[in-house]
């Protein structure tokens, strides 16, 4: 399956021909970012100050009740969980944000937060840069080729270098959700060996499973990985 028709099956965020310039691209993705960065500062209010607490204590960022965090950057990793995962049985903080309806239906912020509900947790590996812009990435357990769009990625990420990380799919090219890891080989099979109680799903579902998005983040936080990866927004200031 060729990139373009995966990314198809998986949004009709954009039934448009996709733009050819590399300034009419980049426009999209800005605009886009700042729509869900704006969704990504408002979601916070339905965060409970425990279930955040809960997620820096299972990534190793407290001692006792108290918050130990080095960066920004690990605190964003315990919000990505918070945000866009939940144990069985409990609903997502971005769920329940969708689901208070404050956005026209069709609206473009109402079709990008479905677009972010449905985001994926992936291993992606940089192949190249793409011809228009930003990244043709591997990701790694479905072996599908992606266009990912990332301004300082583009700028920044090695071929061959892969990394851990949540993106979704406005169409036709893939966003980070804002946070990432790298990821060798050997950090991958730590990664794995750390959850005896999914290895037994097939890779693209474990992939999927919170457990592993947590382990991830949790071996980058202690082995200092977290620190090499970056993300910026357009205007150059911390990505969401």
């Amino acid at each position: 399956m060729n990139s373009i028709a995966a990314l198809r099956k998986e949004t009709d965020f954009d039934t448009q021909e996709p733009p050819q310039s590399r300034d009419e691209v980049l426009a999209r993705y800005r605009r886009l970012r700042q729509i869900g960065k704006r969704h990504h500062e408002d979601v916070l209010a339905f965060l409970s100050k425990d279930a955040m607490f809960e997620h820096a204590r299972r990534l190793g960022l407290t001692r006792g009740k108290i918050l130990v965090a080095d960066s920004i950057d690990q605190m964003t990793m315990a919000m990505d969980l918070a945000i866009y995962t939940a144990a069985p049985g409990r609903s997502r903080a971005i769920d329940r944000y969708a689901n208070s309806g404050r956005w026209a239906p069709g609206s473009e912020e109402a079709i990008m937060l479905e677009v972010m509900r449905n985001a994926r947790f992936g291993v992606l590996q940089v192949k190249g840069r793409h011809p228009t812009a930003g990244l043709i990435v591997t990701e790694v357990f479905r072996q599908i080729e992606l266009w990912l769009v990332d301004e300082n990625m583009e700028a920044t990420m090695p071929v061959g270098l892969a990394f851990a990380g949540r993106f979704f799919t406005p169409g036709p090219f893939v966003m980070n959700a804002g946070v990432g890891v790298p990821l060798t080989q050997e950090a991958l099979r730590r990664v794995l060996f750390s959850l005896p109680k999914v290895m037994r799903k097939p890779r693209p579902e474990l992939v999927q499973d919170r457990r592993f998005a947590e382990a991830a983040y949790r071996n980058a936080i202690e082995d200092g990985s977290s620190e090499t990866m970056a993300f910026r927004d357009p205007s150059g200031g911390d990505e969401d």
